[in-house]
């Protein structure tokens, strides 16, 4: 092919435009857009060179790369992990940041991006190439490195990074970032870097470069011999549990899981990734598991001598710090597209391949297998115990404030199965972990592998964004999007609604003011730090405390209301959960393309949610003068003598 005289920046552009995934499930295919927009704040260093060129193709052809405009360069990155989680990782956003701070804004995402494995691709600007002007303004200089820049620090923080010193390396530094970007096992956060000179530099681009290009997901197949043994030692274990992670809904494997678990009658718990992987009222759900876990899902774990882990990675809290298994006689059998995970905590049997190709293959082997009868009259009458204290939580009533639990319940009433609910951090994402009753695979959506206050309302708008294209392409119905936040997360990065104010974008945001960071406030006491610091209170200047003062004066509603928002308050009293279930139906009635509704709502941040009757390890002081820690201390090392050193 010819070749075409353009800046590094428009062909960037055009060549995003052009990248397609390609995913085989089954019989089907799926083709569409990898890199369906780019969002940018346009500053010194990406103005006059990736500014230009989307201008340029926003004249020539607006299909080709849609700009969308943020608020926060952190904001748009989380944006697009959201858009990609909910489309499975077929798809996900370039973001365009100016250099210095408009770059450093960028780290957070891209630590989120890359801790849940989510694709997302990033093109910070950087200083000049050929250092024509230098020192630039907000160049960092190091004595012992000058080539050392602010985008360095992308590099421990993303799973591919590149800098384009000149334009002939462009090529290999999308190549390579893209099949990064689209690899089930390495994907996460892809930074290239782009020196501010560079991007306007001009030079002869390949027509091959441009062309459209596909990139398949792989799905690898599992040996044989692997599945032979897994099936040997399920048919062998007496008490087998099913740990659900988030790569069964990657590799769209919920329905091979549903079909083990019927034929079996092997129990499924799930990790806070996994929600959504098998209904909560199906017989065979166990629902959440670990420290945020239910009593159902913790007592199956206490007993079980073989655990299935399915694109699971393991983490602390569906561990329980590893308290949650206490058979001795326990093995696991763990499959998972990366060996890091299959591989992990020395267990006896990892499988690396697609959780689907595992799960049909499985399904195979075991033939007429089935659990025993007591095994199964265990499960029904745990998760009888669980949901029984579920309806409690939820149909209490506490006045003048309600419980967390009854919000949760309240918005849970209200909305449908299909619509998604999305969150983040703070003590909501544990609530709703062990709590929310998800029939839909894309109904739940939080982001606990980071754990990032602010991450909720703009992931929700990323959600929403895919919510809506699914819709125009009719590939699935529209569905509502609705974040459930505190007031401490909300107070990190609301801006994203004025995002969706300026596009007409229906999210709902209910926003529970709890006056300070209510889940930290738990931990605090539990660990005999007495909420220190938890509390939003004016200051008191004697003792330097924030404990005991006045509770601060703003109003969160009018805040929202000032973007331009839509607002319902609900006021404290006995009807008030009753009328926020009336508000979040009121919400939903909303025309398509009306903006966001924020509905405010306060809540008591003393009321817990139902016992997991689990643990989580933080340490606590060994020596101090406060009696609440030294009986904190007491508490933990009781539950420290039940951590395995590996889960077998």
């Amino acid at each position: 092919m010819a070749t075409r005289r353009m800046t590094v920046a428009q062909a960037v552009v055009e060549f995003l435009g052009r990248q397609y995934t390609v995913d085989n499930i089954g019989s089907e295919t799926y083709r569409e857009r990898l890199i369906p927009g780019m969002f940018g704040i346009f500053g010194h260093g990406n103005v006059a060179g990736v500014g230009q060129a989307l201008k340029q193709y926003q004249s020539k052809d607006p299909a080709l790369m849609p700009y969308y405009q943020g608020r926060n360069e952190q904001a748009q990155s989380h944006q697009a992990v959201g858009y990609a989680r909910h489309t499975r990782r077929r798809a996900t956003y370039a973001v365009s940041t100016s250099i210095g701070p408009g770059s450093s804004n960028l780290l957070t995402g891209a630590a989120l991006a890359t801790a849940n494995r989510l694709p997302v691709l990033l093109l910070p600007s950087d200083t000049f190439a050929t250092r024509a002007a230098d020192p630039v303004l907000q160049q960092l200089e190091h004595s012992h490195g000058y080539d050392i820049t602010v985008n360095d620090a992308f590099r421990p923080l993303s799973k591919y990074f590149d800098r384009v010193n000149r334009p002939e390396q462009l090529f290999s530094a999308m190549m390579n970032g893209l099949r990064v970007l689209t690899d089930p096992v390495e994907t996460g956060a892809v930074t290239i870097s782009l020196p501010q000179d560079v991007q306007a530099e001009v030079f002869e681009v390949p027509g091959e470069f441009l062309a459209e290009r596909e990139w398949r997901i792989r799905r690898p197949e599992p040996e044989a011999d692997d599945i032979a043994r897994a099936a040997a030692q399920i048919k062998a274990a007496k008490r087998p549990l099913i740990i659900a992670g988030g790569g069964v809904l990657y590799s769209f494997a919920q329905d091979a899981l549903l079909e083990l678990a019927q034929k079996t009658g092997i129990p499924v718990a799930y990790t806070q990734a996994g929600v959504g992987t098998i209904a909560w009222d199906s017989p065979h759900s166990l629902g959440a598991i670990g420290s945020t876990g239910t009593t159902a899902a913790n007592a199956l774990a206490a007993e079980a001598d073989l655990v299935i882990g399915i694109g699971t990675r393991y983490e602390d809290f569906t561990t329980a710090s590893r308290t949650a298994f206490q058979n001795p006689e326990l093995r696991f059998i763990n499959i998972n597209v990366a060996p890091l995970d299959a591989y992990k905590h020395g267990t006896a049997l990892p499988i690396v391949a697609d959780a689907r190709k595992a799960l049909v293959a499985l399904n195979t082997a075991l033939g007429g297998y089935r659990v025993g009868a007591d095994l199964e009259t265990t499960i029904a009458s745990q998760k009888q115990r669980w949901d029984a204290t579920v309806d409690a939580a939820f149909s209490t009533r506490h006045n003048p404030l309600p419980a967390q639990n009854e919000i949760i319940g309240a918005v849970h009433g209200a909305m449908d199965e299909r619509d998604v609910v999305i969150c983040a951090a703070g003590s909501l994402p544990g609530d709703l972990h062990k709590m929310w009753r998800i029939k839909d695979a894309h109904g739940y959506h939080v982001e606990y592998a980071f754990s990032c206050m602010g991450y909720e309302i703009a992931g929700g708008l990323g959600v929403k964004r895919a919510v809506i294209d699914e819709a125009t392409r009719g590939a699935a119905e529209n569905r509502d999007v609705v974040v459930m936040v505190g007031d401490g997360s909300y107070l990190m990065m609301h801006t994203e609604l004025v995002t969706a104010v300026a596009e007409g974008i229906k999210l709902i945001t209910v926003l529970i003011q709890n006056h300070g960071y209510a889940s930290i406030g738990s931990l605090s006491e539990s660990l005999g730090s007495q909420r220190f610091g938890t509390q939003y209170r004016q200051l008191d200047a004697a003792t330097h405390s924030f404990d005991a003062g006045a509770k601060l004066p703003i109003d969160l509603a009018t805040n929202a209301e000032s973007l331009g928002v839509k607002v319902i308050r609900i006021e404290p009293g006995t009807d008030a959960i009753d009328k926020l279930a009336a508000a979040v139906a009121t919400a939903k009635a909303a025309p398509e393309g009306s903006g966001p509704i924020l509905i405010h709502v306060e809540s008591d941040p003393l009321l817990d949610a139902p016992d997991s009757e689990s643990w989580w390890d933080v340490p606590v002081s060994g020596e101090s003068d406060l009696e609440s820690t030294r009986a904190a201390y007491a508490t933990y090392t009781g539950h420290k003598a039940r951590q395995r050193n590996f889960l077998g």
